[in-house]
């Protein structure tokens, strides 16, 4: 459990941050850098989450947030620390759960004809917003993996999260048949 007494400590007025393990680091780290892009992303699954209440993809939106703080603890500890004592890292079976949410998706929408303007329903809208956050966190876990390896299964589940995005974004444009299509030199 988790008890915040005081939000404000101070500690990070020179610029630095911890992270799980104590060590302090730049503000600017790459690590910081992941950690709050997951952040970000999380926050605006749940401003998706405003416009799916009470719809069939809230609860795995709400289950997805839930991850994302177990994401931020896994790229909280680095790898070589998580062999000291255990910790929480994102595993397989939430990879595969998505997996599973994608293809339950999938399987009920219209066929693709053309690439899909990011738009629609203020749910679609909400979730391709949240797309493009995740595929700009996925940039930054790869970049920091190059560094300091990450969990691979992290790296997948950004990667995944991304894919049930785009799906979600469809399946709120009505199964697809909501979708904005993109007109190739439609503006000439």
């Amino acid at each position: 459990m988790v008890v915040l007494n005081k939000i404000y400590t101070r500690t990070g007025d020179d610029g630095t941050t911890a992270l799980g393990t104590g060590e302090r680091r730049p503000k600017y780290d790459l690590r910081f850098q992941a950690i709050g892009t997951i952040d970000e992303l999380n926050a605006t699954i749940g401003l998706a989450r405003v416009h799916a209440a009470a719809g069939a993809l809230d609860p795995m939106l709400a289950r997805i947030q839930n991850d994302l703080f177990d994401l931020g603890a896994d790229l909280a500890v680095p790898q070589d620390e998580a062999k000291q004592r255990e910790r929480l890292r994102i595993i397989e079976t939430q990879v595969a759960r998505l997996e599973a949410e994608i293809d339950a998706l999938n399987d009920a929408l219209a066929p693709l004809t053309s690439f899909i303007l990011p738009g629609g329903s203020p749910l679609a809208a909400a979730t391709h917003f949240a797309r493009t956050v995740a595929r700009r966190a996925e940039r930054i876990m790869v970049e920091l993996d190059a560094h300091e390896p990450l969990n691979p299964a992290a790296v997948t589940y950004v990667n995944r999260l991304s894919d049930f995005l785009f799906v979600a974004s469809r399946a709120a444009n009505d199964g697809g048949a909501g979708d904005v299509l993109w007109v190739p030199g439609g503006t000439r």
